[in-house]
């Protein structure tokens, strides 16, 4: 008798994969798709279709790659646009270090698996109640945002030649628009919310003093500052 009950309800904790699979593709769909967004923006910044196609393969990572090009189209240094994008990545990095514990792959797979480390596939994972659960939802989110991001880079890269120049058709604010939207379910917490607050006013004063490219760098100050003063308080309590 309890045991057709268990077969009739299952347990809470485990979530059904049907449901794993509609989060992961939601996820991956809505996200890939601003790939036209960067496509768009990389090709209104100069590079070609062919480096715009490698960023997308071989980076993939969207905060990185819109801070990259935005730099570059700006008149930045490639080596300072390089150092922000870098930064920018850093935290995909402190991802894979969670999601190795959790998901634990095998050997040879990790190095394809590493290329998914992002935040989404990382949000997706991580919110699962179980290891079987977290592999399903990190694979479907990488899968499709990956093929999405890829393909809809493509289009608008190869779309902005024929459309000119991007501006005149309001797309140059595109780029930023997705960046913002990456960035704005980041800040959940105090202290993220305390970093965006002091990082936006020191890009604002250096943007007009300094290089394309650098002032995201100076902006990147703004979380061990915060870091460090949330520390000394939480000390002092």
């Amino acid at each position: 008798m309890e045991a057709g009950r268990d077969r009739q309800h299952p347990p809470p904790s485990v979530k059904p994969r049907s449901a794993v699979v509609r989060d992961a593709l939601g996820v991956g769909v809505a996200v890939g798709l601003s790939g036209f967004a960067f496509g768009v923006t990389s090709a209104g910044a100069g590079l070609s279709l062919l480096q715009t196609c490698a960023l997308s393969l071989l980076v993939f990572t969207g905060a990185s790659q819109f801070a990259l090009v935005g730099a570059l189209g700006a008149g930045g240094s490639p080596l300072a646009a390089a150092a922000g994008a870098f930064f920018l990545g850093v935290r995909n990095a402190f991802y894979g270090l969670r999601l190795s514990e959790l998901l634990r792959v095998p050997r040879a797979v990790r190095p394809f698996a590493a290329q998914w480390v992002i935040d989404e596939t990382s949000a997706v994972a991580l919110a699962q109640p179980d290891r079987a659960s977290a592999r399903l939802g990190f694979t479907v989110t990488g899968a499709t945002l990956y093929t999405l991001w890829n393909l809809t880079t493509f289009l608008g890269a190869f779309g902005a030649a024929a459309l000119g120049d991007p501006a005149d058709w309001g797309l140059d604010a595109a780029g930023p628009a997705v960046f913002l939207a990456l960035l704005a379910p980041m800040l959940r917490g105090r202290r993220e919310r305390a970093t965006a607050a002091v990082a936006v006013p020191l890009a604002l004063v250096c943007l007009p003093l300094l290089p394309a490219g650098v002032p995201v760098l100076v902006a990147a100050l703004a979380a061990p500052l915060v870091l460090a003063v949330t520390r000394r308080k939480e000390a002092d309590r």
